[in-house]
């Protein structure tokens, strides 16, 4: 296999959440960590690798930062979801005991999934770039009095010990990836389907209200809505969305021709497979 072929790009070092997802949903390929997530989308962009596994959002701890930013400019398509449980584990050296514990490190994410324990310990929050990173550096240079937040799988890699299992907040924590791809991937218009867009609406009263309102009158569910700033100004304001539905369909061709009338730009960042997850 050369180039990129078979491989799919994601943030973080082995034994990242994310790391997991990519060998759980996406078996055939090849996991390749990146420093950061623009690194995996430029990946893909330079079929360095063919697909790139990135976190959206999380039930606990809400959407991944940065992540809808990078997506509208990213150039390439989102092509399925997947929706995986998150099990965090409390790790430390061989020779730690809980009772030892003053300060745990681990990603931003992670640590606001885990705000019960971190409390109940009293111990203090430190972030790290990502999840098995904060493992790595804890087995290599971390101090007995040291934890990290991390997956199973991290502790088995740096041969750490899990002082307390299954520390996340909720039994139910999940997180919602996408697999992003150079081209579009284009489901059957009868199947199950996601559209993701992102839109910024016309300068005049009460253009969100009317362009959003093409979905409720054609019965089209819209599942996210979320806004965020372009280029730093309170002005610019982009909202990114998903709704069930293929734009191949009536209903839903409709509601996107009335979006896109009250709209200055709008984009289809990706048509796919509804996770079976996503109604669990």
């Amino acid at each position: 296999m050369t180039g990129g072929a078979g491989k799919i790009a994601f943030q973080g070092e082995f034994g990242a959440f994310s790391d997991e997802a990519c060998r759980r949903f996406a078996p055939g390929f090849e996991p390749i960590p990146c420093p950061t997530f623009e690194a995996a989308l430029d990946a893909v962009r330079d079929r360095r690798a063919e697909r790139a596994m990135l976190p959206v959002e999380n039930s606990i701890a809400g959407r991944v930062a940065d992540i809808h930013h990078l997506l509208p400019e990213a150039g390439l398509h989102i092509v399925a979801e997947h929706f995986m449980p998150v099990r965090h584990q409390l790790l430390g050296r061989a020779d730690a005991t809980l009772s030892d514990i003053r300060s745990v490190r681990s990603h931003v994410m992670a640590l606001g999934q885990c705000r019960q324990i971190i409390a109940e310990l009293k111990l203090r929050p430190e972030i790290s770039g990502d999840t098995a990173g904060a493992a790595r550096r804890l087995a290599e240079e971390g101090r007995k009095d040291e934890a990290a937040i991390a997956s199973a799988r991290a502790a088995e890699l740096y041969g750490l010990k899990i002082l307390r299992a299954n520390v996340e907040d909720s039994g139910r924590n999940t997180t919602r990836f996408l697999e992003m791809a150079r081209e579009p991937f284009d489901p059957p218009s009868d199947a199950p389907t996601v559209t993701s867009f992102v839109f910024q609406v016309r300068n005049i009263p009460a253009a969100l209200y009317k362009a959003l309102g093409g979905f409720a009158t054609n019965g089209v569910n819209m599942t996210k809505l979320e806004s965020y700033m372009v280029d730093g100004s309170f002005a610019q304001t982009m909202f990114y969305a998903d709704i069930e539905g293929h734009p191949q369909t009536e209903h839903v061709r409709r509601a996107i021709e009335e979006l896109s009338y009250f709209s200055t730009s709008l984009r289809i960042i990706g048509v796919y497979p509804a996770a079976r997850a996503r109604n669990g």
